[in-house]
Order: structure tokens, then C-alpha cells, then sequence
């Protein structure tokens, strides 16, 4: 096959989940409403956050920031997955497709790292509860979250200025519904052994770390509530992690789910299917795991029907 820079590419094929052109019009609604869901869910949790006085804590300024990073994860994928699949056409472009591998790693990054913040800040609270507000103040919280975004966007960086060096053969096929990075690297022909070892590196440095801070949070919290005398107060302090935990369990298992899956499975196409749980259904699960299982959002929701009724 004749090579050529990436410099010289004027265009990517992304062959999406299906080559089955009866099933184009059911992929199209399936991923229109999920991506619809997903905006309104995440809308709705910045808009009650944001208009309710008792929401004004750290925790809620965390989780408004979770539902933005996951509202710009699915914007990132999505809509141009649905214009591929309503219009028949597959390609991409070099630009566009840097873009979206960019996007896409800087808020999966942000994802990781302020599921991380929002760990410990469920540390702070339970275990020193009278110093909460002193500790989690406003310029901490903004700190912590633009912390979190300068990383994420540094390592998104990387992932772009490593794509910019690597040589593709014509007529690129990525067995993908979006530009993933390592598919990317899998279909150069360049040497790619320093490539795999940075995403591979970059991949465990900032999945294996967010984790095990949240473990540790998440041992000492418990080591916390077992100090505690009575049952009613064990079930308080735990219940304010719940839905934190879900999350981080749907973030990371997916997550992990799609790293085996494209190790395991034998074909590409099956990984990308995979995938979908990781970058579709995860951010869409959030908001809902967050309203149906926390008081103070339901209640601050119900305050405003009632306000505008």
C-alpha cells in the first residue's frame, strides 16, 4: 500500500457499528434518543443545581461539573455518528478527526479526575465533618476543578501531538463510530512502538491513579462509618456516597470493559460495540443515578415544578 503523511490525508473512513443498511434508520433513532436523554438529564441536573440556594455546597459544584464534562464527552462522538448514519456517508475529515480524539481524551480525562475530587470530598465530609466548609471552601473547589481541567488538557495535547507524528497508508478504515486513539495506531504504518507505549502509559497513569484514590478514599470513609455507634448514623454517612459510587462503578467497570474488550476480542468492530457502554450510555446513566437516589436533588426538583406550576 502506498504511505503517505498524515499532513497529506485529506479525509478518514468510519465504518460505525453496522455495514447493514437496514439497520442505519434503528442505529440512528437508537443513538438520537440515548444522546437526547443524555443532554436533558445532565441539563437538568446543572439547572436545578444551579437555581436552588441548598444546592450551593461543594458536592453539588462538583456533580454539575461531572454532568458538563458529560455532556461535552457524548457532543464529542455522537452527532457526527448520526450524521454518518443519516446521510450514508462515512468519512471524516484529517482535521475533524484530530479534533474529536482531542475532545474525546481531554473529557475522558476530566471524567476520571473529578470523579477523584468528588471522592474526596465525600472524604472530607464524613471524616471531618465540623471542618467540611473550611476545608472544601469555594477557591478550593475551583481550584480542584480547574486542576483537573488543566491535566486533562495537557494529556490531551499529548494525544494530539502524537497523532500529528504518525504516517498513514491511503484510504484509512477505522473500525470505529469515532476517531479512538488507538485504533488511530493501529492503522499506521509508521513504527508505532513509542506510540502504544504512551497511550498505553498515559491510559494506566490516569485510570490507575484516579482509582486508587478513590479506593483509598473510600477506605478510610468505611474505616469512619464502622467508628460510628449507631446504625441510623452508619446508613446516613454511607447513603451520601451511594450514587458517587455507582458512578465511579460504571465509569472505571465500563471503561475497563472497553480496554479488555479491544485486547480480547479478535475483531475490531466488536470492540467498538463495546465501547458504547463507555462512551454513550455511561454519561446518560449519570444523571439519573444522581436524581433517583439523592434526597436533595429530588426535593429541589419537586421546590421548582411546584415554583412554576
Amino acid at each position: 500500500m502506498e504511505s503517505q503523511n498524515l499532513t497529506g490525508v485529506s479525509e478518514f473512513l468510519l465504518l460505525g457499528l453496522s455495514d447493514d443498511p437496514n439497520l442505519q434508520l434503528l442505529l440512528f433513532g437508537l443513538f438520537l434518543s440515548l444522546y437526547l436523554m443524555t443532554l436533558f438529564g445532565n441539563l437538568l441536573i446543572i439547572l436545578v443545581i444551579s437555581s436552588d440556594p441548598h444546592l450551593h455546597i461543594p458536592m453539588y459544584f462538583f456533580l454539575s461539573s461531572l454532568s458538563l464534562a458529560d455532556i461535552s464527552i457524548s457532543t464529542t462522538t455522537i452527532p457526527k455518528m448520526l450524521v454518518n448514519l443519516q446521510t450514508y456517508n462515512k468519512s471524516i475529515t484529517y482535521r475533524g478527526c484530530l479534533t474529536q480524539l482531542t475532545f474525546f481524551s481531554l473529557f475522558a480525562f476530566l471524567e476520571s479526575l473529578l470523579l477523584t475530587v468528588m471522592a474526596y470530598d465525600r472524604l472530607v465530609a464524613i471524616c471531618n465533618p465540623l471542618h467540611y466548609l473550611v476545608i472544601m471552601n469555594p477557591r478550593t473547589c475551583g481550584v480542584l476543578v480547574l486542576a483537573s481541567f488543566f491535566i486533562s488538557f495537557l494529556t490531551s495535547l499529548l494525544h494530539y501531538l502524537m497523532m500529528l507524528q504518525l504516517t498513514f497508508c491511503a484510504n484509512v478504515k477505522i473500525p470505529h463510530f469515532f476517531c479512538d486513539p488507538p485504533q488511530l495506531v493501529n492503522l499506521a504504518c509508521s513504527n508505532t512502538s513509542i506510540s502504544n507505549l504512551l497511550i498505553y502509559f498515559i491510559g494506566t497513569i490516569f485510570g490507575g491513579v484516579p482509582l486508587l484514590g478513590i479506593l483509598y478514599s473510600y477506605a478510610r470513609i468505611i474505616s469512619s462509618i464502622l467508628r460510628v455507634s449507631s446504625s441510623d448514623g452508619k446508613y446516613k454517612a454511607f447513603s451520601t456516597c451511594g450514587s458517587h459510587l455507582s458512578v465511579v462503578c460504571l465509569f472505571f467497570g465500563t471503561g475497563l470493559g472497553m480496554y479488555v474488550s479491544s485486547t480480547v476480542l479478535s475483531s475490531p468492530r466488536k470492540s467498538a460495540v463495546a465501547s458504547v457502554m463507555y462512551t454513550v450510555v455511561t454519561p446518560m446513566l449519570n444523571p439519573f443515578i444522581y436524581s433517583l437516589r439523592n434526597k436533595d436533588i429530588k426535593s429541589a426538583l419537586w421546590r421548582i415544578i411546584i415554583r412554576k406550576a
